[in-house]
């Protein structure tokens, strides 16, 4: 450990600008702001706002803006018990209005970013974002990108934006990149506790991050540069989007030779070096592991070089949603009814267990293509009681009820909430992609 006399030296040794934020941070006088108010940034902001800093929010979605400025949380890992009350105290306050970015210290941008149907980068919000911070940036000012992105994206792409206003990053303002690690719904990890990866454009920018990010988070490892920080979030998600590649491989190859993989995968886990579990499923859901791999792809494509493990555990993945419906319509030709005009329920429609969140879900592939096939879909979801598609729109049913007159269910998501037991003794036949039904013997049941 350093010693404060140590301590004091290291700033010292900052530029001025540096020195004077650091003070402001560590005196909580500093003034915080949040670009986009989403899964990651109202966390950060309220993680933020309970250590005593005033923290504005900004977001383009004035709905969003208002029901925060009312304390009430629409995002599931934020209390409304816990927002409330920082918002009454002024500490938490949200806005549509960028030109507040000239008040505020330190600004994280927390926005978008999405894939283009051509599996390129779509780099619109961080470009929106960027170019409305340019507009009010001012000397002493710490820059944060979240954003999951490509390797370069801070110091190729959001530097010269922000360096256009004669301002140095280093000298005159701090930009750094720290990738968001949120894992919604995990109530062990959230915010402050997930350790925090930081890189800037100088040792000077990193230092002052760290700075920032201690007075709030448990743990904070700062990195060498900002690729590096980059870097590190793609290799997290890659690592778990080949991994449940290969477990879907597993799936698909034991489906063929009549071996239950659920059993080979919970034997090789008891192997206590060497191993790590990986499960198959319907898909790969969420902002992260869905998407996450292919910014890497698509910049080692820049370079000359073919992400071949990427693309193949892509292609993988993306064919889960296929072999489900293809496993209903042969659960269907077992009990001697067709798939096309038949009743099929989803259970769960959310990416993952026990959240509200359904973007990139399988489940959403899985329904459309059972009603391109010409089946009729329903779906309960103890978390989405209702789900717009294009030009879909369902509502969600009672499970017990809707089973029991579906000619066959799918268990998608795995909620906690559902009864499993009650599901066996209604449902007619059961499609299970998720291992749920374990311990409950059925001829209805057919697994993944």
């Amino acid at each position: 450990m350093s010693t404060s006399g140590e301590t004091m030296r290291e700033v010292s040794a900052l530029p001025e600008t540096a020195q004077q934020l650091i003070a402001a941070i560590e005196s909580r006088s500093a003034r915080l702001g949040v670009v986009g108010l989403g899964y990651v940034g109202l966390p950060l902001a309220v993680e933020f706002a309970a250590e005593g800093f005033s923290v504005t929010g900004i977001d383009i979605a004035a709905d969003k803006v208002e029901e925060l400025n009312r304390g009430s949380s629409y995002i599931q890992d934020v209390p409304t018990a816990h927002l409330e009350p920082l918002v009454t105290a002024g500490k938490l306050r949200a806005t549509t209005d960028f030109s507040v970015i000239r008040e505020l210290d330190t600004v994280n941008i927390c926005v978008p970013t999405p894939l283009r149907k051509t599996k390129d980068p779509d780099m619109s919000y961080i470009d929106a974002a960027c170019r409305e911070i340019a507009q009010y940036l001012h000397p002493g000012m710490l820059i944060v990108l979240e954003s999951t992105t490509y390797p370069g994206t801070t110091d190729e792409f959001v530097l010269p934006m922000l360096e256009r206003s004669g301002l140095k990053a280093g000298e005159d303002f701090f930009l750094c990149f720290s990738p968001e690690r949120v894992d919604p719904g995990n109530p062990q990890f959230q915010t402050r506790n997930i350790p925090k990866v930081v890189g800037g454009i100088t040792p000077a920018c990193t230092e002052v991050a760290r700075r920032f990010y201690s007075q709030a988070l448990e743990h904070v490892v700062p990195v060498g540069s900002t690729r590096v920080a980059e870097m590190v979030k793609l290799l997290e998600n890659t690592f778990r989007m080949i991994n449940i590649g290969l477990a879907n491989e597993m799936a698909l190859m034991c489906e063929r030779m009549g071996i239950n993989v659920w059993e080979v995968i919970d034997a090789a886990a008891t192997k206590p070096f060497g191993f790590m579990p990986f499960y198959p499923g319907p898909g790969l859901g969420g902002h992260c592991i869905p998407i996450d791999p292919f910014y890497l792809s698509w910049k080692t494509k820049q370079a000359g070089i073919e992400a071949r493990f990427i693309e193949l555990a892509g292609h993988i993945n993306g064919q889960m949603p296929h072999f489900v419906v293809d496993k209903v319509q042969n659960a269907l030709n077992e009990a001697a009814k067709p798939l096309k005009g038949s009743h099929v329920h989803i259970m769960g429609v959310s990416y993952k267990r026990d959240i509200d969140d359904v973007r990139e879900s399988p489940a959403l592939d899985i329904m459309l293509l059972l009603e391109k096939r010409g089946a009729t879909v329903s779906y309960s979801d103890p978390y989405v009681s209702v789900l717009k598609l294009d030009d879909h729109e369902w509502q969600a049913c009672e499970p017990g009820p809707a089973a029991r007159k579906a000619d066959c269910t799918v268990i998608v998501t795995d909620h906690k909430l559902f009864d499993y037991r009650e599901l066996e003794r209604e449902a007619t036949l059961i499609v299970d992609t998720r291992n749920a039904m374990k311990g409950i013997e059925s001829p209805k049941i057919f697994l993944l």
